[in-house]
């Protein structure tokens, strides 16, 4: 069940960087089409943040360490962008215009989960 919630969760704040930022869009048409896209899009981007960002992660330690962790910006763009090159080889219409987009796209998507995670966990 948690899992479930888990992904609703980061379905929402990925509706919600799609609805604030420009540079990211859904290419479905109908309502359930675009839902549907959201739950993939979000359980593609739970398993990069589970398989590849440990491993982008420990690659860039250095420069983490150096940019005092700024650099964790641009991994998690990349792995935004990782994500939307996966649906759409996948045939699901989610797109980022670009790395800055794909930056300010993470950051709401962080915050969001955060904000849901935390109110979801206090009515527990």
């Amino acid at each position: 069940m948690k899992l479930v919630i888990r992904l609703v969760i980061s379905a929402l704040a990925t509706a919600l960087a799609v609805w604030l930022v420009p540079g990211i869009h859904l290419t479905a048409s109908s309502d359930g089409e675009k839902a549907l896209t959201l739950i993939v899009v979000a359980a593609i981007f739970g398993l990069v943040n589970a398989v590849v960002r440990p491993l982008i992660t420990i690659a860039g330690a250095c420069l983490i360490l150096l940019t005092m962790g700024l650099f964790l910006f641009v991994i998690n763009a990349l792995m935004l962008m990782l994500t939307a090159w996966l649906a759409g080889s996948l045939g699901f219409g989610f797109e980022v215009d670009g790395f800055w987009w794909a930056v300010l796209g993470s950051i709401i998507i962080s915050l969001a989960t955060s904000l849901i995670s935390g109110l979801i966990e206090t009515r527990d």
